[in-house]
């Protein structure tokens, strides 16, 4: 018994069907909706200083993204947020200096130097200088080692008499 798909031919059908799956995989996965875009604010001049105080201001859920390209939903009421101090005419220090006070020195990408960011700013140096002084140490004490290991003459000659004679033994 044969079984037809009503095609003239099956194995044309079938990768029809193979080929058409990916297409509709992905029209039904979520990654193929479109992401629904940021409301911007009404006045332009807002929005341009908006984007302007949250290039500097770090997203608190990606971390290493700025507020203004984060798609996180903490970052969009952040958005919002400095949207609103700026329509309350804020100025950048007074906005920058509410978001510290709120969520820390964290929430900037170039934070104040003082004690408490002296390791965030000052840590890598000091971690290259105590590489670079290791690396000193080491390389002397190689050197040292290797000069004092020298053998004389006499030294060299009756280890290579032992050596001839453990392969006589």
């Amino acid at each position: 018994m044969k079984f037809h798909l009503g095609f003239s031919n099956t194995g044309t059908a079938i990768a029809r069907v193979w080929l058409a799956w990916p297409l509709v995989l992905a029209l039904c996965s979520g990654s193929a909706r479109a992401l629904e875009a940021t409301p911007s604010a009404q006045d332009p001049v807002v929005e341009a200083r908006m984007i302007h105080i949250s290039e500097e201001l770090r997203c608190l859920v990606c971390q290493n993204e700025s507020l203004a390209s984060s798609h996180a939903e903490l970052a969009n009421d952040l958005r919002e947020e400095v949207r609103g101090l700026i329509r309350q005419n804020k100025s950048d220090t007074e906005i920058k200096d509410f978001l510290i006070a709120r969520y820390g020195d964290f929430v900037l990408y170039r934070p104040a130097v003082k004690p408490i960011t002296w390791a965030l700013w000052f840590g890598p140096f000091a971690l290259l200088i105590a590489a670079v002084a290791g690396a000193a140490v080491y390389l002397r004490q190689r050197q040292t080692l290797a000069s004092a290991s020298t053998w004389t003459a006499e030294e060299l000659q009756k280890a290579e008499q032992q050596l001839k004679d453990g392969e006589s033994a």
